[in-house]
């Protein structure tokens, strides 16, 4: 990984700046291509928080294209064979965005968000001691806290707003929104790539609890994996060597954040706390080990 400073957001003066989420900004580089710039931000319970994340987005921007790779004979992905270098604008330095940044497809991406979950954790945990079910799907009852499930889980959510909270819904609401065919093409897709992705992680000694996927279509209504793919940002990763039922275990991924803002007086509304350099460092290296555990060689500190 190359040592860089932070970027917390990005200034491609030339391209239009269509969208800053969470994480990600994208510009239109014409009428059938975007360019797609992976930021430093961190997001925690929806709200972008003050501090960047130093080598976030290169890291996430990496893993994606490790797993688009890996799954593109199961789901046509976003990418396109293009150097970021050579389409950025003229003027633009390239070092900060090489690898950071991805050519793609411009696609109409689904308003719903796409979660498969192979155990019981996070808010499916919450919504399985109160109903025994969640997203409206019946679960065995005796469930433990971090339980593998008897097979993975499609639960789709809402697709929230920077700033508002995305909200779990039964798969019939997603029919609803973006009609039948095109729900059991993504449940479909959905479920093949995370039994994929997590089968290869158990070799790396990595259990992927749940991730989060998200799609678009193209003219045609051809169906596309897009955003990012099974990330620290997306995806719940625990190292199986620490793994115990019934307890909530270690993560590589945000959750270390999580859990210090937990502590704090917070009530979860922007603008978050500002982040101690000792959770910004720790953060830094979970999301560094997760990617060397599950794609790359290691990485300098």
């Amino acid at each position: 990984m190359t040592a860089t400073t932070a970027l917390r957001e990005s200034q491609l003066r030339g391209l239009e700046l269509l969208h800053r989420g969470k994480v990600r900004d994208v510009y239109a580089l014409d009428d059938a291509r975007l360019v797609i710039v992976a930021t430093d931000r961190l997001s925690a319970f929806d709200v972008v928080l003050p501090d960047p994340i130093p080598g976030k987005g290169e890291i996430l921007t990496r893993l994606s294209n490790f797993w688009f790779a890996a799954t593109r004979d199961l789901m046509p992905n976003h990418l396109l064979d293009a150097a970021i270098d050579s389409v950025l604008p003229a003027g633009v330095d390239p070092e900060p965005y090489r690898h950071r940044s991805v050519v793609a497809r411009r696609l109409r991406a689904l308003p719903v968000e796409a979660i498969v979950r192979g155990y019981v954790a996070g808010s499916g945990w919450k919504d399985y001691q109160a109903t025994g079910a969640i997203s409206g799907i019946r679960l065995p009852a005796g469930l433990r806290q971090a339980e593998r499930l008897p097979e993975p889980i499609f639960t789709p959510s809402t697709k929230a707003r920077v700033g508002d909270h995305d909200e779990n819904i039964a798969f019939d609401a997603m029919v609803q929104a973006i009609g039948g065919e095109l729900a059991e093409q993504v449940r479909e897709a959905s479920l093949a790539i995370y039994r994929f992705a997590a089968a290869h992680a158990a070799t790396r000694g990595i259990l992927i609890a749940d991730t989060k996927l998200e799609f678009g279509v193209d003219a045609d209504g051809a169906l596309y994996v897009i955003d990012e793919l099974l990330t620290p940002d997306s995806s719940r990763f625990w190292p199986a060597d620490q793994y115990r039922v019934g307890e909530s275990p270690p993560s590589f991924d945000k959750q270390f954040v999580r859990d210090w803002l937990e502590a704090q007086d917070w009530d979860k509304r922007a603008p978050g706390p500002r982040l101690p350099e000792a959770v910004i460092a720790g953060t830094a290296a979970r999301y560094a080990e997760a990617w060397r555990r599950l794609a790359g060689p290691p990485l300098a500190p």
